[in-house]
């Protein structure tokens, strides 16, 4: 098993377009192949903080999730928000 722990700070101004960029990219990484499990956990004392856990069931398919059209339409529209 492989797991990711991502640690994001958003704008406040962002934080709804980031849970809707983010949601559709779950919905995109839980049917690949080599996914386990991918939650968004908002931080409930900081609504701009979020951790994304993400594990696969292995590193060939965590790097795999990276090639992903949802991950890189994700990773473009984010940026900004960050």
């Amino acid at each position: 098993m492989h797991v990711t722990l991502v640690h994001v700070r958003v704008k406040p101004e962002s934080v709804a377009a980031f849970i809707e960029a983010t949601r559709a990219n779950h919905e995109g990484s839980v049917k690949e192949p080599g996914n386990r499990r991918f939650d968004i956990l908002q931080s409930p004392d900081d609504p701009t903080r979020f951790v994304l856990y993400e594990a696969f069931a292995s590193a060939e398919d965590a790097a795999a999730h990276k090639l992903t059209a949802h991950y890189l339409a994700w990773r473009e529209l984010v940026a900004p928000m960050m």
